[in-house]
């Protein structure tokens, strides 16, 4: 054996730091050990894209001077999968979308995890056996009834198909990952002035007198053409790329093997008509598959179709004109798409746009007038203290008010003055006098916690940016592409 496990009888549940491993976004090795018992995707047509059709243990990515191979990215990806309920499994599997975000997901966790690796081997981290040998027997999937069993340990990994040693690795390997990362996120005390000044920004008052000058009180004549040719001048109209893409669509109930051969064959016969010289149109008509041709469209403005996932529209903008897409599956059938057009963004003929135009001459200009009279107001207000059209209002942050109002009511002094732009109005704005908030210790608990969440969070963002300049992550591209079926 590797290590006694013995000489742990009676030992204590794992100190802080592992208890933080325990309840962080990693689940127990043994809980994933445990899962695999139960992973059996052979013939359900999920085996090729879980393990990749990478044959070679090549380099995938590079963190400082650690090499993540491909395989270890598919291993970890089969692992992770294998932790999830069947419903979980089939809704990760229904989309490109959603297996593209899951296997992201589990390179940027290994990335980041090697980082964390990095660093507790330049700190020269030590985990013990002995330490290796107290986590296992705290496990319950190694205990009957209620004491670490060695029975249960050798078959849960003779199960799994993870020798003694490996096992061991991969635990060693998690706690030096939380020494490295958890003592970060442990809260940080805050000053109790500190706490008290916040509490005082959160929950103070306010007593404010302020009048209200809306744009669209002002009343201002037709432009002229030279008024609106100027006005463009100084505010060209982009117009964004827009993209006429056409597609053919074989769809079929992907959930049932049956239906799904036979939606595969016909894609795979609509492919070949294709490649052989049929238009899109063309090879949908002679087999019967469904074909569409959309108007053109931006990135922000899509025309309403199922089909058209954030995804699917990245992939459209990535195209060339005048080319067919690869076979696609979705989660309701098999997808060919063709980019028939592209207008790149170009600045706006004023012609074009000249009648929307007028709207926003108007705007500006009632915005203009609007600014005179408020600033009328706040000559008065500061001259002998009168702010015609004033209300009185008591506001806090905790409460609310008027945005624009609030923003301006706490940033100024007592008695100050002043103008605040709102986005259809001008607000003349008068601090008259400030209340503390009476003590309230839960508000005060609340406060000093939230307070150290802050703070713990942006130590860890901050360390997260250290580790990624100290061990900066590089992707070979090549073996990305073929893993990712890019």
């Amino acid at each position: 054996m590797l290590f006694d496990i013995s000489f742990c009888y009676g030992s204590a549940k794992g100190e802080q730091m592992l208890e933080y491993l325990r309840n962080a976004s990693e689940k127990p090795v043994a809980k994933v050990l445990i899962t695999i018992l139960a992973f059996s995707f052979v013939g359900w047509g999920v085996a090729e894209w879980i393990f990749g059709n990478v044959a070679n243990d090549t380099t995938l990515v590079t963190v400082g001077d650690s090499e993540i191979s491909a395989q270890q990215f598919n291993s970890e990806k089969s692992r992770e999968l294998a932790q999830k309920s069947r419903e979980e499994q089939r809704a990760i599997y229904a989309d490109m979308e959603s297996q593209d975000a899951f296997a992201q997901g589990v390179l940027t966790k290994i990335a980041t995890q090697q980082m964390a690796q990095n660093r507790a081997d330049d700190l020269g981290f030590v985990v013990s056996d002995k330490r290796i040998a107290e986590e296992i027997r705290t496990f319950p999937e190694f205990q009957e009834n209620g004491q670490f069993s060695p029975l249960a340990f050798d078959r849960t990994l003779n199960n799994s198909g993870y020798s003694e040693a490996e096992f061991a690795n991969v635990l060693r390997g998690q706690v030096m990952r939380s020494m490295v990362l958890g003592a970060v996120g442990v809260p940080v005390a805050v000053p109790e002035f500190a706490v008290q000044a916040a509490y005082n920004a959160r929950y103070g008052q306010r007593d404010i007198e302020y009048a209200t000058v809306k744009y669209s009180d002002f009343k201002v004549d037709a432009p002229s053409d030279k008024q609106l040719s100027d006005f463009y001048k100084q505010n060209p109209q982009i117009v964004p790329e827009t993209r006429t893409v056409s597609y053919v669509f074989i769809e079929t109930d992907m959930a049932q093997p049956d239906k799904y051969d036979a939606g595969y064959a016909l894609a795979v016969k609509v492919e070949d008509d294709i490649i052989a010289g049929d238009t899109m149109k063309e090879a949908a008509k002679k087999h019967g598959a469904k074909y569409v041709a959309l108007k053109p469209f931006n990135r922000d403005n899509r025309p309403v179709d199922k089909l058209l996932t954030d995804s699917m529209v990245a992939k459209i903008f990535d195209m060339d004109a005048g080319l067919e897409s690869e076979m696609i599956e979705t989660k309701d059938g098999f997808l060919f798409v063709r980019v028939d057009e592209i207008k790149p963004a170009h600045t706006a003929e004023f012609e074009s746009v000249k009648k929307s135009l007028v709207n926003d001459w108007t705007k500006s200009e009632q915005k203009k007038q609007a600014y005179v009279r408020a600033n009328e107001l706040l000559v008065d207000l500061n001259k002998d203290g009168k702010l015609a059209g004033k209300k009185s209002v008591t506001v806090s942050r905790a409460d609310g008010a008027p945005t624009d109002v609030l923003v301006d009511a706490f940033r100024n002094e007592i008695g100050q003055n002043a103008i605040v732009s709102g986005s259809d109005a001008f607000y003349v704005l008068s601090v008259k006098s400030a209340t503390a908030p009476k003590a309230d210790k839960k508000k005060m608990d609340n406060m000093r916690k939230e307070l150290e969440n802050m703070s713990a969070t942006g130590l860890q963002d901050d360390y997260n940016s250290f580790l990624i300049r100290e061990y900066p992550i590089q992707i070979n591209e090549k073996v990305y592409n073929r893993v990712f079926a890019k």
